[in-house]
């Protein structure tokens, strides 16, 4: 029992905290050893092609200021395409696009979810590089540039931008916890890239070769990941530029990011089934390391390992009396309870920062084990139904 505490405990910490700290360390030794990663600038002279590719469903509250951001980028407008994609959209979102000359529009009525959108637009594509981001975020003016410098290094097949929260100071649960942990993964997938690649990108701004552009499943629950780790199967990088961001406001509340979360834990599941080629250790070993560290188990055992070791604990305790073991567990306990006023607290909206992050992290954790469920039960659908952000 004792050993399968320590275990289950040692993949708890490591699924969280240990990776990023081993993986720092191990930056810290290339560093050391002179294989840094050389600072790519921009030749602005080769500059490829760029399609900005959007599916938009039923954003006529944001349309415009997206289309104003997106034809407010630097980049030469003769290399730069904006595209819109919104299959299924029942509001005003195709009319006020098609008032824009300075884009192209494709839409029909039918509805068959963000993935099939895509599917049915790229082969209309013909430029270098796609990049993808969402409607309802807005992006820094250099981020094309910033994205498609990566691209002079052959090996590239795939560049992931930062997604930044706007959190107010006066944020609640949803937006303080959303706002640190998207602080902390930009440095885990700075460091994903210096080690080798990053395992995924988030659809708010990514960007692909187009010539390396896999079909993934129509039923696709999280397409971004899934398109960019088809193009890590291949043996190309995924790279991070942080200097190319994509801002949005958190969810309106934690019900709202639950909703999201369990979204994406469902899409999770269904990836590791579907990328058999990144979990296999001998086709390209550190690639197989850093996914299954960053997001194997974090989408599969640590949230049971969480709730295992908290019991062993209890009986470990009970039994032995051991000093550690009794600090161990009223670590968790007030973790836990921390937590849990911090549940309360956002009930009757009422905004104490120190219990936003165990209150988070719960959450994210609960969304897991739920998004686990709804895939097992097949009663996710790959439509995105989207959550209301503040």
């Amino acid at each position: 029992m004792i050993i399968l505490f320590w275990i289950s405990l040692f993949i708890v910490f490591y699924a969280f905290a240990g990776y990023g700290i081993f993986l720092y360390a191990l930056i810290k030794l290339k560093r050391i050893i002179g294989k840094k990663k050389q600072t790519i600038t921009l030749n602005e002279q080769q500059l490829p092609t760029v399609a900005l590719l959007i599916a938009a469903y039923n954003e006529e509250a944001y349309i415009e200021e997206k289309i104003q951001n997106c034809l407010e980028l630097d980049y030469p407008s003769h290399l730069f395409n904006v595209v819109f994609v919104t299959d299924g959209s029942n509001d005003r979102t195709p009319q006020k696009i098609q008032n824009y000359t300075q884009v192209r529009l494709y839409h029909k009525d039918e509805r068959g979810g963000k993935m099939a959108a895509i599917k049915r637009v790229m082969p209309e594509l013909t430029s270098d590089i796609v990049v993808f981001t969402d409607a309802n975020t807005y992006l820094n003016k250099e981020a094309i540039k910033e994205l498609v410098k990566h691209y002079q290094d052959p090996k590239v097949g795939a560049v992931a931008g930062e997604k930044k929260i706007m959190v107010a100071d006066s944020a609640d649960a949803s937006s303080a916890g959303e706002g640190f942990y998207w602080k902390y993964e930009s440095a885990l997938k700075k460091w994903d890239y210096e080690l080798y690649s990053n395992v995924g990108a988030a659809g708010e701004l990514f960007s692909i070769r187009r010539s390396l552009y896999q079909p993934v499943e129509t039923d696709t629950i999280i397409d971004d990941h899934m398109i960019a780790m088809r193009i890590a199967e291949k043996g190309f990088v995924i790279a991070y530029e942080p200097k190319a961001y994509a801002m949005e406001t958190a969810s309106a509340d934690s019900k709202e990011e639950l909703k999201r979360k369990i979204r994406i834990a469902a899409g999770g599941i269904q990836s590791i089934f579907r990328l058999k080629k990144a979990a296999n250790p001998f086709r390209n070993p550190v690639l197989t390391f850093q996914y299954i560290s960053h997001r194997v188990l974090r989408w599969t055992v640590t949230p049971f390992l969480m709730i295992l070791v908290f019991i062993l604990n209890i009986f470990i305790a009970l039994q032995t009396q051991h000093p550690l073991y009794i600090a161990l567990l009223t670590g968790q306990i007030l973790f836990y309870g921390l937590s849990l006023v911090g549940y309360f607290l956002e009930k009757r909206n009422l905004k104490v920062k120190a219990f936003f992050i165990p209150y988070y992290f719960c959450l994210m954790n609960y969304a897991v084990i739920a998004g686990m469920n709804r895939y097992f039960k097949k009663s996710q659908s790959a439509a995105w139904e989207k959550s209301k952000r503040k």
